[in-house]
């Protein structure tokens, strides 16, 4: 494929530029992978350092 040539034609009809930048952008998302990348796993450090319920930062502070 040279530089010159195009990626798509239209063969029918007279799009407008409205009609062919929708086109190239349902093009592009549908170009993209579709599996998302897991999210980083949080490290045991940095877990240890958050409360285990909502509640657990009240209770903190009370006698044992």
């Amino acid at each position: 494929m040279s530089a010159e040539e195009p990626l798509f034609r239209v063969v029918r009809g007279v799009p407008t530029a409205e009609e062919l930048a929708a086109l190239v952008g349902a093009i592009v998302v549908r170009s993209r992978p579709a599996a998302v990348p897991a999210p980083a796993a949080v490290s045991t450090w940095a877990r240890s350092g958050r409360p285990a319920s909502p509640r657990t930062w009240r209770t903190a502070g009370l006698p044992r």
